[in-house]
């Protein structure tokens, strides 16, 4: 079994967002013109032997990019491979707070996103506060994203350590960040060690290009941390896990990277 803790199935209009420019420079492709079905992103799964991906909504400052309804009518179209992440605008404490509460209750969602280099704002500001709580109470994880941002906007607000600050302050909340934390890798590492219920997943990264820091903690005392990810489509799951052999890992590391962790996190 291998579980994808970061992927979207894009719209149209996130998919052909400027911000997204500079990444399909990286990645020499061009802006959709069409919807892309649900089936083409379960194909995609299938190339790379991915059995579930969890899939989240886009919610920028008053922007949908992908929006809940729409991550809830993506899954009830594969509801055995596809699993709902909601987002939330924090700019509107009350209504995010609202709006947690419906997908985790009614949409059946099993984690919040929150970027924070799209608010502008670092994990520690206040407007996240309320996001937390909502987790806490309802029980499930707060995912972010950790290191430098693909978008040209500002990296900072990604750096791991502000979330040594949160999990101090909400030390049963379950936090994932995502993309590895670089170019602060061992700042990842560290507060992921420091606190229970921090992990990490390697989304926009191919098993390649995974700092040798990283790798050395999933194989000795990270073991429990690191969960994988793709951030499809940016990254085709084939493509992500090309290498995965060469990394060393033994079979109860390996699993529990492709697919152990994220049971546990998630509540699979």
């Amino acid at each position: 079994m291998i579980i994808d803790a970061w992927a979207q199935h894009p719209t149209l209009r996130h998919s052909q967002d400027p911000m997204f420019d500079s990444l399909r420079r990286w990645t020499k492709t061009e802006a959709p013109s069409e919807e892309l079905p649900v089936s083409a992103t379960i194909a995609m799964m299938d190339q790379g032997g991915v059995s579930m991906s969890l899939i989240s909504a886009w919610q920028a400052p008053g922007k949908d990019l992908i929006s809940n309804d729409e991550v809830a009518a993506f899954v009830a179209e594969a509801p055995d491979r596809l699993i709902g992440v909601g987002s939330v605008d924090i700019s509107n404490p009350m209504q995010a707070v609202r709006e947690i509460r419906r997908c985790i209750t009614e949409l059946g969602f099993k984690a919040i996103r929150v970027l924070p280099w799209l608010c502008e704002l670092p994990p520690t500001d206040r407007r996240f506060y309320p996001v937390y709580v909502a987790c806490c109470e309802l029980g499930v994880p707060f995912c972010t994203q950790i290191g430098h941002t693909g978008p040209l906007m500002s990296s900072e607000v990604g750096r791991p350590i502000y979330l040594d600050q949160v999990a101090l302050d909400f030390p049963e909340l379950k936090i994932v960040g995502g993309h590895i934390g670089y170019p602060w890798t061992e700042e990842a590492i560290a507060v992921a060690t420091k606190h229970e219920n921090v992990y990490i997943d390697t989304s926009a990264y191919t098993v390649r290009r995974y700092p040798v820091e990283l790798v050395e903690f999933m194989r000795r005392h990270g073991r429990s941390k690191v969960m994988f990810g793709t951030n499809y489509p940016m990254i085709m799951p084939g493509a992500a896990l090309k290498g995965l052999e060469e990394l060393g890992l033994d079979e109860t590391v390996m699993a529990a990277f492709l697919y152990g962790n994220a049971q546990k996190v998630f509540s699979l």
